[in-house]
């Protein structure tokens, strides 16, 4: 699940063209309610159904960033098509952009040119370190997506992913559940992360 690129080498491993993807995936959703499927890294991943916490994280956000920025909206479940060579296709947990941005354009997979920000919430499945920690933080980079939010429930972190340049976030900062983090500009929105402690249990040694 990572993004895909023209190389050859990319080519090479690419399970199928994302046209292909993109008619499996609208023919799993119809089937089977609830299955979202991915295609990054010329490989095809399941989006994990959000569980009760991931839901409670998830709106927590959305409140924090409408009272902060009310002139943009969090979509939940919007496609991206995403990485540089436009390859890829992922869905994140939020999408950050304006108000009405997709009003148009969107689609099951939208553009990621005006969003703002994408946001992951882990999942406790087995590929959600390579998924959300490596992969879709260089998909989202390369998509020139201004900034990236991992709000990771094994480490109980916060990270912020910004400056996208060349493919690649400059600028990574991490904090611990409880502390307070500032998503920097184009977004400009203070987070205190306190209440995610009440909603994730320490990781188990």
């Amino acid at each position: 699940m990572t993004a895909v690129d023209d190389r050859p080498q990319a080519q090479s491993r690419a399970q199928m063209l994302p046209e292909h993807f993109e008619a499996l995936a609208a023919t799993a959703a119809r089937e089977a309610e609830g299955l979202r499927l991915e295609f990054l890294g010329g490989k095809m991943g399941v989006k994990a159904v959000p569980d009760g916490v991931r839901q409670t994280i998830t709106m927590w956000l959305l409140r924090q960033c409408i009272q902060q920025k009310p002139q943009w909206d969090l979509h939940i479940g919007q496609g991206l098509v995403v990485a540089s060579y436009r390859k890829g296709r992922a869905i994140p947990d939020g999408v950050l952009a304006p108000v009405a941005h997709f009003a148009r354009t969107a689609g099951e997979w939208a553009d990621p040119d005006g969003v703002l920000m994408a946001v992951e919430i882990t999942s406790h499945d087995y590929d959600t370190n390579q998924r959300d920690r490596v992969e879709k933080p260089r998909a989202y980079a390369e998509s020139a997506i201004p900034g990236y939010l991992l709000i990771d429930r094994d480490s109980r972190e916060v990270t912020v992913y910004s400056e996208p340049v060349e493919g690649v976030y400059r600028e990574r900062h991490t904090v611990v559940f409880g502390k307070n983090v500032s998503l920097p500009e184009p977004i400009g929105i203070d987070l205190d992360t306190e209440p995610l402690l009440d909603w994730t249990e320490p990781a188990k040694v």
